[in-house]
């Protein structure tokens, strides 16, 4: 069998698709995967075989500033209105017509459009189209994915990393668009697949949104009601190449705690003086406190409490291991590390879907949510205490563990993709 995998370059949403490919390669399958030529090192270092298609995007810049930046060029500065808070039971207007459909016109014009250009698309068509693999999977924001597929002929399957937020919030606009008169259903997401796959004969189809059916990595009780195909999969962390550092082979005297805040960062680290501010005063709890992030800037400002060690980067599954509590900015692969290792959440949740996994999180008693623009030193402080003196949430914590690992195995997956392809 042959399996094309894409995603536009961006490491934190390429990660997630790793064990599968692994998985499909170790059964023997034929691999490819397809992204931007800068990223293709990315793929390389995972020990996969790239093919570099289109030109480079400029979304994801090296900064905040920069993105911001480029977001401004593109004229969609308020695509952060509708990609930030997304909190589907305290905001009702996140369910109505006029927000989902500023959420699908401002993504397609600054995000989708710009990852998914036309030199990305129509390269992914010609290798696609010459290789002929029998399955396209498709990260689930690189629709191009989903267009290669179509053009030649291939099952299509999105690669979730979360919620499934796409599916949820497409679901629900179809519906409301059905309740209007056929000429007042303007719909900016189909009216750019459209444009973007009819140079290859494509027509559109809700496939090219959501694939014809979604490799699932969240355990069942996170799982949004979609009403869509879904795949199951047990989730296995990889934080790409990475040392185990010497520190890191055992546990400390001490409890420990991880406070790391992904590359989207979250608002208290934004500047390094009210960062390490932040840091002094979680020093405060009686723990080694390991910090992941730019330790020349946090250096800078001033010497940092003995019990805390920042540095730059640790692989999160290994350091998790030994840790006791974990703070994060509520990132998916920082999220569901933790929860495949069992350690007990303070999530600081801003970005897309992270608001939606916080707060299940802390019904199901294994973490906490705080407000990322509200949230004092001493409140988290106080957050991080609670959590290590409850023993309630290591215990929840644990229990998610041993639920999530009666999901699907990476060989599983493989097994219904092959049956997939054999049943077409």
């Amino acid at each position: 069998m042959r399996v094309l995998i894409t995603s536009f370059a961006h490491n934190t949403h390429f990660l997630g698709c790793v064990p599968l490919a692994w998985a499909l390669r170790v059964a023997g399958h034929e691999v490819r995967f397809a992204t931007q030529p800068g990223f293709t090192k990315w793929v390389t270092d995972a020990g996969l075989t790239a093919v570099p298609v289109g030109s480079d995007h400029r979304y994801f810049g090296v900064s905040a500033e920069e993105t911001v930046q480029i977001m401004a060029e593109l004229g969609n500065t308020d695509l952060t209105r509708y990609s930030t808070n997304l909190d589907l039971a305290g905001r009702p207007e996140v369910l109505s017509r006029e927000f989902l459909y500023g959420l699908e016109a401002g993504s397609v014009s600054g995000f989708y459009s710009v990852v998914n250009d036309e030199t990305f698309t129509g390269g992914l068509v010609e290798f696609a189209r010459e290789w002929s693999p029998d399955i396209v999977l498709w990260e689930q924001f690189t629709f191009a994915g989903a267009v290669a597929a179509r053009a030649c002929g291939a099952a299509s399957g999105r690669v979730l990393w979360g919620s499934d937020l796409t599916g949820y919030f497409r679901r629900e606009f179809l519906r409301q668009m059905s309740e209007l008169e056929p000429e007042q259903r303007q719909d900016p997401l189909r009216d750019w697949l459209t444009e973007l796959s009819a140079p290859y004969g494509v027509e559109f189809g809700e496939d090219l949104v959501v694939g014809d059916w979604s490799i699932d990595p969240l355990p069942a009780p996170f799982r949004l009601d979609t009403g869509l195909r879904t795949i199951p999969m047990r989730y296995i962390p990889y934080n790409g190449p990475a040392v185990v550092p010497g520190w890191l082979k055992e546990a400390g005297e001490r409890r420990r705690v991880c406070v790391t805040t992904g590359n989207s960062g979250t608002h208290f680290t934004a500047d390094a003086r009210t960062y390490h501010r932040f840091l002094t005063t979680l020093a405060e709890v009686d723990a080694e406190i390991v910090v992941t992030a730019d330790e020349a800037r946090l250096r800078a400002v001033g010497p940092l409490p003995d019990n805390v060690r920042v540095v730059d980067f640790a692989p999160l599954h290994v350091l998790l291991e030994h840790c006791a509590a974990v703070v994060h900015h509520g990132g998916a692969g920082s999220w569901s590390t933790a929860l495949h290792c069992g350690v007990p959440q303070i999530n600081l949740p801003f970005l897309w879907d992270a608001v939606v996994r916080a707060q299940q999180l802390e019904a199901e008693g294994a973490g906490l949510r705080l407000s990322p623009a509200e949230v004092t030193a001493e409140e988290l402080r106080a957050a991080v205490e609670r959590v290590l003196d409850e023993p309630s949430f290591r215990e929840n914590a644990q229990r998610l563990r041993q639920e999530s690992s009666a999901e699907a195995s990476l060989h599983d997956v493989v097994s219904t993709l092959e049956d997939t392809v054999r049943n077409r």
